[in-house]
């Protein structure tokens, strides 16, 4: 028999070669994934339902309200999809922006009689926030990084420094913005482009830099590698601690950005100030599908988990079919649900 040929009735074994190229052209069934998908069909639902109970509320101008509102706690909850995923939690950004509001004002204040532009006070206070969150941010980072200390510790402890501090620098009460600086400061929040608020515009392009970051760029890579094993990162030579530190950095600079756009919404900040936020940003995030334990997440269910949260919170509003005080009961019953769905997951 010549040699290469084997017995008639006989095939020949596949090789190594052989199996991967079947594999990698065989697809993989499609089937409906919870985690991915279940955000979506919810808010769907959800539209249908409160659609269903009062008109209002599939009306053009409530849907642009429902936007602007979800635009603070959706920019904080992009920067906390990043610290989630990357297997690290803040619970501070709440009083961080109350503080940092607070902050902001009385340096534009103090900055009003020596420059006479309003709109140059505005924008370096605008400048001013995203420094002061990038900072506090970065602080975070420092502490957790360098001090080897727990995330969930070290933000339960700025977040009651955080609001001591404003309340201390508000004697209790509210600090105000000047008169003039709020004329000037008033379009950002209540301004429009297109007929769509300037806050949604800001939401958006959040949005999409934070989904170009997570999943265009090493960072991104690198930031859901240490949220699955952060061992197996630090032998894969990733700076885990540089990467750490940038995570909680980038989450201070959007909540310095949510506040920007809160501040001349009511041109004040007080000790109530961003209260229960950290829960409405954790919630956004764990709804839209962001493993607890770190390792995935996305930012396109981030914003709809967000979305769905504030869409809630409008029905009941609209409705009436509990106490709007139960809101942060109803979001809470939710992180809980959520959590209970995940526990199986992979």
């Amino acid at each position: 028999m010549p040699s290469g040929q084997m017995p008639a009735g006989q095939t020949s074994a596949p090789t190594p070669a052989t199996e991967v190229r079947a594999v990698s052209t065989a697809k993989p069934a499609r089937r409906f994934d919870p985690h991915r998908f279940g955000p979506v069909v919810g808010l769907i639902l959800l539209l249908v339902i409160g659609t269903a109970l009062n008109p209002d509320f599939a009306t053009w101008g409530n849907l642009m309200n429902v936007l602007t509102r979800t635009a603070f706690i959706g920019i904080i909850s992009i920067g906390m999809c990043f610290v989630i995923i990357s297997g690290g939690i803040d619970l501070s950004v709440g009083s961080m922006a109350a503080l940092i509001a607070g902050s902001m004002i009385l340096v534009m204040n103090a900055l009003a009689a020596s420059v006479g532009s309003p709109v140059a006070v505005v924008a370096l206070g605008v400048l001013f926030a995203l420094l002061l969150g990038g900072g506090f941010g970065l602080a975070h980072g420092y502490l957790i990084t360098r001090g080897r200390i727990e995330p969930f510790i070290v933000t339960l402890g700025t977040l009651g420094i955080f609001r001591a501090v404003l309340t201390w620098l508000a004697d209790g009460g509210a600090i105000t913005l000047d008169n003039d600086l709020s004329d000037a400061y008033g379009p950002v929040y209540y301004g429009n482009l297109l007929g769509i608020p300037i806050p949604v515009w800001v939401f958006l392009a959040v949005s999409v830099a934070g989904a170009v970051l997570l999943n265009r760029t090493a960072f991104g890579r690198y930031v859901q590698a240490i949220g699955s094993n952060e061992q197996v990162a630090r032998f894969a030579a990733v700076d885990v601690d540089r990467v750490k530190l940038l995570t909680y950095g980038l989450l201070g600079v959007c909540v310095g950005i949510a506040t920007v756009l809160y501040v001349p919404r009511l041109g004040s900040a007080s000790p109530t100030t961003g209260l229960l936020w950290e829960l409405e940003a954790i919630a956004a995030v764990i709804v839209g599908g962001t493993s607890f334990k770190g390792g995935e997440g996305r930012i396109a269910g981030t914003v709809i988990g967000a979305v769905l949260l504030s869409v809630i919170s409008n029905i009941l509003n609209l409705t009436s079919i509990i106490s709007v005080y139960l809101n942060a009961a109803v979001q809470g019953c939710v992180i809980i649900a959520v959590a209970f769905l995940q526990r199986r997951r992979p």
